[in-house]
C-alpha cells in the first residue's frame, strides 16, 4: 500500500487508523490485531471504567508492539479522567470529536502523546492545529456513529487540506482499497476505517451485530436521532424506528453517562446491548454508508492481505 503516515514523532508503516467504535466494539483485541498489520490500533475508550480502559491498554500492550491509541468523545462525563489514564498509560495517540477541549492539547504535551481530533469543517481544523494537533480526521457525513456535520467527505476534505500544514486524515464510508486511493489522490495523508474493522473477526462487537451489517444493503443505512445531541448513522431496525420522530424510550437506569442528555433513551443501554446480543430488539448498530459492500466476516489480517492486493492492482 502507499507509504508510511507520520503523525508526530509516530511512523506509521501502513496509512490506515482503525476507527475507535464504542461501546466495548474496539476493544485490545482487535486495536492489537491492526498494530500487528502496521496500521493505527485504536481502543473506544468512551463508555468504559478507567480501570477497564487501563486493562484493555495493558492488554494491547501484550498483543503488539504497534502502535496503539485511544478515542474518547468529549461528550462523556468521564472525558478528562479517561484522556487522563490514557496519558498515564503512554498511549501512542489520542483521538477525539464531539466537542472541542483545549486542555487535551496541554495534557497531550504534558504526557508526550499526540493528540488527534475529529473535524468536519476547515475552521475546526485551523483551531486545532494552533492548540497543538499533531494530524486531524477529517470525517465526513457517511461515517458510522455521531456524526458533526451533513456534508459528504470528498466536500469537506479539500477544503481541510488547504487549510492545515498537519496530516489530514480522511474518515467516512472508506471501506476498499479503491477507497483509499482516492482519499490520498485528493491529497489525505491516509484514511481512518470504522464500519469494515468492526464487522471483523476480532471485533468485540456481538454475533448479531456483525450478522447485521453482513445482512444490511444500503438501504438499511440512515439517521438515528441520539440523546447525545448529534445525529448517528446507522442501521434502521426496529429500535432505530421505536425511536423516530423523537419518540422516548422508558429508561430503566441512567449511567449519568454524559454530559448533556436529552433521555429520549438511554444510548449506553442501546450500544452495550449491540456489543452484548441477545437483545436486539433494544439495540443500536452504528454503521457507515458502506456497510452493503461486507458479505463476510474476515480477520484483520485478511482485511489487510485483500487491501494490499487491491491496492497494487
Amino acid at each position: 500500500m502507499a507509504g508510511e503516515l507520520k503523525i508526530g514523532k509516530l511512523k506509521i508503516p501502513i496509512p490506515v487508523i482503525q476507527g475507535g467504535m464504542a461501546v466495548r466494539i474496539s476493544t485490545a483485541p482487535l486495536a492489537g490485531a491492526v498494530a500487528n498489520e502496521g496500521g493505527v490500533g485504536i481502543i473506544a475508550g468512551t463508555g468504559m471504567s478507567l480501570s477497564e480502559l487501563r486493562d484493555e491498554i495493558r492488554k494491547a500492550r501484550e498483543l503488539t508492539t504497534g502502535i496503539i491509541g485511544v478515542n474518547v468523545l468529549f461528550a462523556v462525563n468521564k472525558f478528562t479522567r479517561l484522556i487522563k489514564t490514557a496519558i498515564e498509560e503512554k498511549v501512542d495517540l489520542i483521538i477525539s470529536g464531539a466537542g472541542i477541549s483545549r486542555d487535551m492539547y496541554r495534557w497531550g504535551r504534558e504526557g508526550g502523546v499526540d493528540i488527534v481530533p475529529v473535524v468536519s469543517t476547515g475552521r475546526l481544523a485551523r483551531m486545532a492545529e494552533r492548540f497543538g494537533a499533531a494530524a486531524v480526521i477529517v470525517e465526513g457525513n457517511e461515517a458510522g456513529g455521531h456524526l458533526g456535520t451533513d456534508r459528504p467527505l470528498r466536500t469537506i476534505l479539500p477544503e481541510v487540506i488547504s487549510t492545515v500544514n498537519i496530516p489530514v486524515i480522511a474518515a467516512g464510508g472508506i471501506m476498499e482499497a479503491i477507497d483509499i486511493k482516492e482519499m490520498l489522490e485528493l491529497g489525505a495523508d491516509g484514511v481512518q476505517m470504522g464500519t469494515r474493522f468492526a464487522a471483523s473477526e476480532e471485533s468485540n462487537a456481538s454475533p448479531e451485530f456483525k450478522d447485521s451489517y453482513v445482512r444490511a444493503t444500503g438501504e438499511d443505512i440512515g439517521i438515528i436521532s441520539s440523546p447525545v445531541g448529534l445525529p448517528g448513522r446507522g442501521i434502521v431496525n426496529n429500535f432505530a424506528r421505536s425511536i423516530a420522530g423523537g419518540n422516548k424510550r422508558e429508561i430503566g437506569r441512567c449511567y449519568q453517562c454524559l454530559k448533556r442528555c436529552s433521555h429520549q433513551y438511554c444510548i449506553m443501554e442501546a450500544l452495550n446491548n449491540a456489543h452484548r446480543g441477545g437483545n436486539s430488539r433494544a439495540a443500536l448498530f452504528f454503521s457507515g454508508t458502506g456497510v452493503g459492500q461486507i458479505k463476510e466476516i474476515l480477520s484483520v489480517q485478511e482485511i489487510f492481505k485483500n487491501l494490499k492486493t487491491a491496492f497494487k492492482a
